[in-house]
């Protein structure tokens, strides 16, 4: 009997209890629900990314300008709205504002098929819409990232944010692909349509959940207020340095909702059908990073998120210097996977940094630095590429993001350097 248990431990190591490793916190009922929903409803809102700027550029000509001009409507909410979305996901019930944040989302949805279908549509219409998605997603998303401690916990926490990425990546890879042949087989009008019954999923997936098995805690934040976060995060370094890293690098380099198209509309002449495939293939990429991070057990360390932010810058300069869509595929794979794991590392380094009175709150400033400064950056982008094309606006994206993440581990070795080793603290009166 003492020689069979070294054997059963030894069967433990073999590929089952690894894929169960990665998907443990699908364990808790309620994530699963959540999973399951997001994935459906995720899927479908990468089928109108792509169809949406499909109809941008085939509406104004191709304009680089136009197509930026959306993106940043789309995300400018978020630079004002999200940290007053972080402190809501505080005070109240997020399955609620979850809840009510989906079927506002599916309804803007559907009120573009009958002007797409009537050939009423014009550029002003989708950047109304546009901009009213991102009121909803300013206050969706802090919600959403904090509403996945309630469900597992904090020993959970970093494997069901990499997983929550996984779902995330897993819709981009087969949403905008497709999201392009939907677009030639069924119009933009249907893809609005399946956009708007997408979020249904997430809204029965919420509905279905066991309110008495999510992990609330009391909050300060009917106490406190937005800038009580900024003031703890100017006192943490720790916490201070990834999010400048994170706000620099979203800034220049995190732009694909325009580089893509423009990549694959006016450098390599992508059809409809095979639009799709260059955010797939970041997509792909971007679910492998997951599918690792899903293994993190701790806190990131700063030397990790400093030079991950040194892999993605380079690996996005290189993609904007592709001598062909093959290559372009490769390289836009590789960047997905060190633009998702840089993300990550922040993320939880940022999370398991922080006091719980403040999570909602911080995460709410990652969101705004990630996804805020989007409107900047498309518009800088986007007059990059308008004057020198796709490719130049990858290569200085990639280029600044490379040299941010050189200068974040300068930082970190200056400050090592000034640091007093074990001898001198022994010393030290």
């Amino acid at each position: 009997m003492r020689q069979e248990a070294p054997r059963r431990t030894a069967r433990t190591a073999g590929p089952v209890p690894r894929v169960k490793a990665i998907g443990r916190s699908l364990s808790v009922r309620n994530f699963r629900l959540f999973f399951t929903g997001q994935l459906i409803s995720v899927m479908g809102t990468w089928m109108m990314i792509v169809t949406q700027d499909w109809l941008v550029l085939s509406l104004s000509d191709d304009s680089a300008g136009v197509l930026g001009i959306v993106t940043a409507l789309q995300f400018a909410p978020m630079l004002f709205l999200s940290l007053y979305g972080g402190r809501l996901a505080d005070r109240h019930d997020k399955r609620t504002i979850l809840v009510a944040a989906n079927l506002v989302s599916g309804a803007l949805s559907v009120t573009l098929a009958p002007l797409v279908i009537t050939g009423a549509v014009r550029v002003w219409h989708v950047c109304a819409l546009a901009l009213c998605l991102g009121v909803v997603n300013a206050i969706e998303t802090p919600t959403r990232m904090s509403f996945v401690h309630e469900m597992v916990g904090g020993e959970l926490l970093p494997n069901a944010s990499a997983l929550s990425a996984a779902y995330f990546n897993l819709a981009r890879i087969f949403g905008p692909a497709l999201g392009g042949l939907a677009i030639t087989w069924l119009g933009i009008g249907t893809v609005s349509v399946l956009n708007a019954v997408s979020y249904l999923a997430t809204v029965a997936a919420l509905l279905m959940m066991r309110p008495e098995e999510l992990l609330r805690g009391r909050s300060t934040a009917r106490d406190g207020r937005s800038v009580d976060a900024l003031r703890y995060v100017a006192a943490r370094p720790d916490l201070l340095l990834p999010l400048l890293t994170v706000a620099l690098v979203a800034l220049f380099g995190l732009n694909f909702q325009l580089t893509l198209p423009l990549l694959a509309k006016t450098v390599f002449h992508a059809d409809a059908g095979s639009f799709g495939l260059f955010t797939s293939a970041v997509a792909a990429g971007s679910l492998i990073g997951a599918l690792v991070g899903t293994g993190r057990k701790g806190r990131p360390s700063a030397l990790l998120v400093a030079g991950a932010a040194v892999a993605f810058g380079t690996a996005e300069a290189l993609t904007g210097l592709a001598p062909g869509q093959g290559t372009a595929l490769v390289l836009l794979a590789v960047t997905g996977f060190t633009a998702l794991y840089f993300t990550q590392a922040v993320n939880h380094r940022v999370q398991l940094g922080s006091a719980p009175g403040f999570r909602g709150r911080i995460l709410a400033l990652y969101t705004l630095l990630l996804q805020g400064s989007t409107p900047f950056g498309a518009l800088l982008t986007g007059w990059i590429a308008a004057r020198h094309g796709a490719r130049s606006a990858l290569v200085v994206g990639g280029l600044i993001s490379l040299a941010t993440g050189l200068a974040a581990l300068a930082f970190l070795a200056l400050r090592a350097s000034r640091q007093p080793g074990p001898a001198e603290k022994k010393r030290a009166p």
